[in-house]
């Protein structure tokens, strides 16, 4: 067996601190070494089982609990979409999810100025569309400028302005040379060009790239580049990808040379836990992502193999809307942060699979701070003193009133993950204790979309994550002129706005590993502890539970699947 496999049948995942690629202006990247990608934990059937070499053929039947609302990749916002799009797609670059560093993929080298506004990637010769066009500079090009723009005619968001905010164009010198320019530094972007988390830039076609939003729903007529091509969709009850004939560029990294073994994978959308548990049991699917917490035990038990791998990017975090009362009031969100038991939410929600968070930031993310001896802890008695000396008074219920007005704080948060409903349950009971009302409507994605509009005004906590293995997920989610998901403005009662802004703006700056930790730590220190505009809970994972006859499913550094390497011993 080759080391990443044995990686994925029998290693428990270190963490590991992670130096960005950097030492002067250019880099040329042309030799990948092998990964970690998963934890594993199973008996002597899965022990066993890694002693095979691949095979080729079958079909995975494999379980999820969301589905997707379109084939289109770009597109993509919740886990399942990201997941099926990046097994028809492949990118420019692989990010390492044990070390961060980024290695070749699409493109075989890179440089980059010192502005950190021009990366030059030097592309393969040999890849090719399952339609069989060319992968060239003009398609880079074309993707890169819808992506981020948009086309308005054709229905296609800008999905990547975030991402590569300040994206200017894709120059073109040769066929197989691309220079991205950005108009200010954009640090990040090598490992954005990895990235394969929701609204990713997987690779799509010219003849995709035309079709408006409501023909891409054909997928056949999705086109990618990947080990995989879409047969067939059924929202809302699966999608099934078929092998690309002739694939033989998946990342260095994986050492995997031709096309994926599998012939087919069948992703069953199968909302309930207990009907994907069944389902495994009985032998009607081969693998589930979403294992139930109480399932993992008696699963693994049975024989079932369990490999999981925490999400870098953020933690699972209760972020506090900066303006709407009460949450304006930092006597309130500092209450609100030490006032639920960490270890009540480890024992009973928590299975080994997960953590409990200690910053805002993933601890497998570089420039990762520690804040569980300070502002992270449980603390009832300060949390309390806190909230009287800010003049709110216990009521004849329990709940603190201040100026005639209770301690209601309302919450925002999305169903998708198994562990979200029972982790905020058991916070909600703790905060009760010290006179907080936190009133939780947890749904499932579409219905928190249309709801999270309306966050600023009706909202005074937004539950999520995002998934990024670099510190400028930070960047994403909190910066005024990016996500703003504390509100952050003129009105944002005792915060120095434009002291947070620049703590953002600086992960940008530069690729220096000493530099860009510690402006890591500035922004945590500003958010977490300064401020208090975050209150993290857990740190999610991707938890797997399979059969003893699958192997070599790689977790990537945003924990999403890879089945490129996959095979079954059985040939079902």
């Amino acid at each position: 067996m080759s080391d990443l496999r044995n990686s994925i049948e029998n290693a428990e995942s270190g963490r590991r601190r992670w130096p960005w690629i950097a030492g002067g202006t250019v880099l040329a990247v042309l030799l990948a070494a092998g990964i970690a990608v998963a934890a594993n934990r199973g008996g002597p059937s899965a022990q066993s089982a890694g002693s095979d070499e691949p095979v080729n053929g079958g079909t995975l039947q494999f379980a999820l609990i969301d589905y997707q609302r379109s084939p289109d990749p770009q597109w993509g916002t919740n886990y399942a979409e990201s997941l099926i799009g990046n097994n028809v797609t492949d990118k420019l670059t692989w990010q390492d999810p044990d070390t961060g560093e980024i290695t070749p993929w699409l493109a075989e080298s890179w440089e980059y100025n010192s502005d950190l506004t021009a990366f030059t990637f030097h592309l393969r010769h040999d890849v090719t569309f399952s339609d069989g066009t060319p992968f060239d500079s003009a398609v880079v090009k074309a993707n890169f400028d819808q992506y981020v723009h948009g086309d308005q005619k054709l229905g296609i968001n800008p999905n990547g302005a975030v991402l590569l905010a300040g994206y200017v164009e894709t120059q073109t010198p040769d066929p197989y040379t691309a220079v991205v320019r950005f108009a200010k530094p954009l640090a990040s972007f090598l490992q954005a060009s990895s990235f394969t988390a929701n609204a990713q830039p997987g690779f799509l076609s010219l003849s995709t790239l035309a079709l408006s939003a409501e023909q891409r729903t054909d997928p056949t007529k999705v086109i990618g580049t990947g080990p995989f091509v879409y047969e067939s969709w059924e929202e809302q009850v699966k999608t099934v990808l078929v092998k690309r004939k002739g694939y033989n560029w998946a990342p260095p990294a994986l050492k995997h040379q031709g096309e994926a073994y599998l012939d087919k994978i069948v992703f069953n959308t199968i909302p309930e836990a207990s009907v994907r548990t069944g389902s495994l049991e009985s032998g009607t699917i081969d693998a589930t992502l979403d294992v139930g917490t109480t399932d993992e035990k008696p699963l693994e038990a049975k024989g079932f193999k369990i490999i999981h791998r925490s999400v870098s990017g953020t933690a699972i975090y209760f972020n506090f809307n900066s303006q709407l009362f009460p949450t304006n009031d930092i006597a309130v969100r500092k209450a609100v942060q030490l006032g639920w038991n960490r270890d009540s939410v480890k024992k009973t929600v928590l299975t080994d699979s997960y953590s409990i968070a200690t910053s805002v930031l993933n601890d497998s993310v570089q420039g990762y701070v520690d804040y569980s001896g300070s502002v992270l802890k449980y603390d009832p008695d300060q949390a309390k003193k806190i909230l009287d000396d800010a003049g709110w008074v216990p009521g004849a219920d329990g709940i603190r009133v201040k100026d005639g007005k209770r301690l209601t704080l309302k919450l925002l948060g999305i169903s998708n993950l198994v562990v979200n409903k029972p982790a905020y349950e058991s916070v909600q009971q703790d905060l009760q204790k010290i006179g907080v009302d936190l009133q939780l409507t947890v749904v499932p994605i579409p219905d928190y979309t249309a709801q999270v509009a309306k966050a600023k005004t009706d909202w005074n906590i937004t539950a999520a994550n995002r998934s990024r293995n670099d510190p400028a997920a930070l960047n994403l989610v909190y910066n005024p002129k990016l996500g703003n998901s504390s509100f952050l403005d003129a009105n944002s009662t005792g915060v120095d706005v434009a002291e947070v802004t620049k703590s953002l703006d600086d992960l940008e700056t530069t690729l220096d590993p000493a530099r860009r930790k510690a402006y890591a730590k500035t922004a945590q220190d500003l958010l977490v502890e300064k401020y208090a505009l975050v209150n993290p809970i857990y740190n999610p994972s991707q938890v797997i539970a399979q059969a003893s006859y699958v192997h070599g499913i790689v977790f990537d550094a945003q924990s999403r699947n890879h089945f490129v390497n996959a095979w079954k011993s059985n040939q079902r």
